[in-house]
């Protein structure tokens, strides 16, 4: 089962193979807004842009466990929300990500993880983004969703040491058995196969507005394509995409951060 999420004209693909490595000399004001699914490694190319970009990663989820384990005014209502089954309203996560957002360390940008969820908060996003000067660039992970269910499902743990091994990419000397202390391995819940056809569904259904959503709003949404390269080269791709996109619009970056990004981007061609 494929994406199902269509190109359309305004939307770059990359493809493109990269160097081995790059250097960012950035130093406009950059939102950076990840997607990916469940198994895409999202959150592995989030870290590469933080280490490359030199900007913070922003997760709705971590501040909101912030306020919960701080215990102040807003963990308390998102607290009592939790328990009664609702969900953290659009307005307080709102809040969160225009208090953090302005704080100095993100002078130079962020990376949004978690948000937006929805329509209406992508709406928001994109007035908060204006408010202190910020351009976003939506990176979409792609990825074909049977070569997902497959790396996912052959992960195996140890139940005493707990090393993670994959059937596919990292497999035990002898199969079904760690190597480190000769326990069988088990499958956990998050890795069968129900559960991760499930997990991909509900993305592919929360995603697919917010995708739409960029397509009409933004000219700055690139797709890239993550189903089966290893990480490093995925990188090298979203690294092409920031590198192009100065082509078209070079009044994010400052001369000299220019110069820098576009000679990285001259050598992946």
């Amino acid at each position: 089962m494929s994406s199902g999420i269509s190109e359309p004209e305004r939307v770059a693909t990359v493809t493109s193979a990269p160097p081995d490595t790059k250097r960012s000399a950035y130093t406009g004001r950059l939102a950076v807004v990840m997607f990916g699914s469940p198994g895409s490694g999202k959150g592995t190319q989030s870290k590469f842009l933080v280490d490359w970009l030199r900007i913070p990663q922003i997760s709705t989820g971590d501040m909101l466990r912030e306020h919960i384990r701080r215990g102040t005014e807003v963990g308390k209502a998102i607290e009592a929300r939790m328990r009664a089954g609702s969900l953290v309203s659009d307005e307080l996560v709102n809040q969160l990500v225009y208090e953090r957002i302005h704080q100095s360390d993100c002078d130079r940008g962020f990376i949004l993880d978690g948000y937006p969820r929805t329509p209406a908060q992508a709406q928001e996003m994109m007035r908060l983004l204006g408010s202190v000067g910020a351009r976003e660039v939506v990176i979409h992970l792609v990825v074909d969703y049977n070569i997902i269910i497959a790396r996912m499902t052959g992960r195996r743990v140890c139940p005493v040491c707990g090393t993670l091994y994959n059937a596919i990419s990292r497999p035990p000397r002898v199969e079904g058995v760690c190597d480190l202390d000769g326990e069988v391995l088990g499958i956990r819940e998050d890795d069968r196969e129900d559960v991760v056809r499930e997990r991909l569904t509900q993305y592919e259904a929360s995603t697919r507005p917010l995708i739409e959503f960029f397509r009409k709003s933004s000219e700055r949404l690139f797709e890239v394509d993550a189903s089966q390269d290893r990480p490093e080269t995925v990188f090298g791709k979203i690294q092409d995409a920031l590198a192009s996109l100065l082509d078209r619009d070079p009044v994010q970056l400052s001369g000299s951060a220019m110069a820098g990004m576009v000679t990285d981007g001259a050598r992946a061609r």
